[in-house]
């Protein structure tokens, strides 16, 4: 009997430890609830960021990167095949105009010069020579004509000779007609060696303009030679800095291959690179805006390449300030290229709460709380993003990203 009640009594025992656990495990989750939505209705004021509705200019850009560049840099190319003799000046090196850069040994060519001048000498000989030559081939060829001129002029006596003494009756009809036949025959001779001249003065001409033609070709590629030797002497042909020589000395350098470059660090541009994604919303004259670090500069497209290498288009940036103080070569720049501007609209601070749709939902401090607004957005960029309504200039916009709270119309803000 006492066994019985002693198991009634466990089991009571254990009923009510049951029962008061449940009730404990219910109320701490009715505290962990209250707490949960206590907490999702209040949010830290160090915990967000604000911006402040202002009217402004908003302008709609397309992302792209750049680099400074020189607006004028001079490369120095060698003018004939020679060998790097002596290096004057280095990298980072300041130079004036006329200053001396580096020397070749220009021996081969000036070697090539001489044979060059040789053969124009030699080919003004020749024709010389064959001028002479051609002046006595037609002096005897006149001397022949006069000679014809004059045995002419000695038949036509004796015919006129032949014609009185038949008259006469000392004399025959075949003695006349003999005496015509010379005439003709020594006139038929004369106009043939007149032909003959004639085509020797065309030939003369002819020879004597070929040899002169091949003369002026013989002295103009000497006078090439003889600038490419001036230019041998690798000078600055303007003022500025060198940023790259070629330094071996000793080494082949081939006609038109790179010594020697120099930069004008007096003024600058920026050479930018974009997606061909974008291609056709690039243009020349489009206004850009190039960011280094804080600073912000402006400036315009002055010309896109044509190429595609690598699906990236490459375009120059004219800057409005070519000389500015900022401005270093090959620094890496963010480059903003405007497709579209508003001025004197509503916009804010752009931030992470703003996700890119058209229509959004925002929080706008009010007092103590932060209510929910419904907003339409217009151009968006890196800086700013433009509020069309929902919102007025002056309020308080939370830019951070409040994507947690999206369920809720209202939060209060606890300092």
């Amino acid at each position: 009997m006492d066994k019985v009640i002693e198991e009634e009594v466990t089991a009571r025992k254990k009923k009510s430890a049951i029962i008061i656990a449940t009730v404990i495990i219910v109320v701490l989750a009715g505290a962990v609830l209250l707490l949960r939505s206590s907490l999702k209705s209040t949010i830290s004021k160090t915990s967000i960021t604000t911006a402040v509705v202002e009217k402004g200019s908003v302008e709609n850009t397309l992302n792209a990167t750049g680099e400074v560049l020189p607006e004028f840099e001079e490369i120095l190319t060698s003018p004939i095949n020679a060998s790097i003799k002596k290096v004057l000046m280095d990298a980072g090196n300041k130079v004036k105009e006329g200053q001396s850069i580096l020397t070749l040994d220009k021996s081969a060519t000036q070697t090539e010069f001489e044979r060059l001048n040789f053969q124009l000498q030699s080919k003004r000989n020749e024709i010389s020579k064959l001028k002479l030559d051609l002046s006595k081939s037609f002096f005897d060829i006149r001397s022949n004509n006069d000679i014809k001129q004059l045995r002419i002029s000695n038949l036509a006596d004796a015919v006129e000779n032949a014609k009185r003494l038949f008259k006469a009756g000392g004399g025959t009809r075949e003695g006349i007609e003999q005496a015509e036949l010379n005439l003709k025959v020594a006139q038929l001779e004369k106009k043939q060696l007149e032909n003959e001249i004639k085509s020797k003065q065309q030939t003369m001409q002819i020879e004597i303009k070929e040899a002169e033609i091949a003369l002026a070709i013989q002295q103009n590629d000497l006078h090439e030679l003889q600038r490419k030797l001036n230019l041998a002497n690798i000078i600055a042909t303007r003022g500025g800095v060198v940023t790259w020589i070629n330094k071996n000395i000793g080494a082949t350098v081939r006609e038109g291959e790179s010594l020697a470059r120099i930069a004008d660090l007096g003024s600058f541009k920026v050479n930018g690179s974009i997606s061909d994604n974008y291609m056709d919303q690039l243009r020349n004259g489009m206004p850009v805006i190039i960011r280094i670090n804080e600073q912000q500069m402006k400036g315009h497209v002055a010309n896109v390449y044509p190429s595609v290498q690598n699906s990236i288009v490459t375009f120059d940036v004219q800057l409005d300030e070519r000389n500015n103080k900022l401005l270093r070569p090959n620094m890496k720049v963010d480059v903003f290229l405007v497709t579209d501007l508003h001025n004197k609209v509503m916009r804010v601070a752009n931030g992470p709460a703003f996700k890119g749709a058209d229509v959004q939902e925002v929080f706008v401090i009010n007092g103590g709380k932060a209510e929910k607004r419904k907003v339409h957005i217009g151009l968006t960029n890196f800086d700013f993003v433009e509020i069309k309504d929902g919102i007025k200039p002056g309020d308080a916009v939370i830019t951070s990203d409040m994507s947690e709270f999206k369920n809720l119309t209202e939060l209060t803000i606890k300092n």
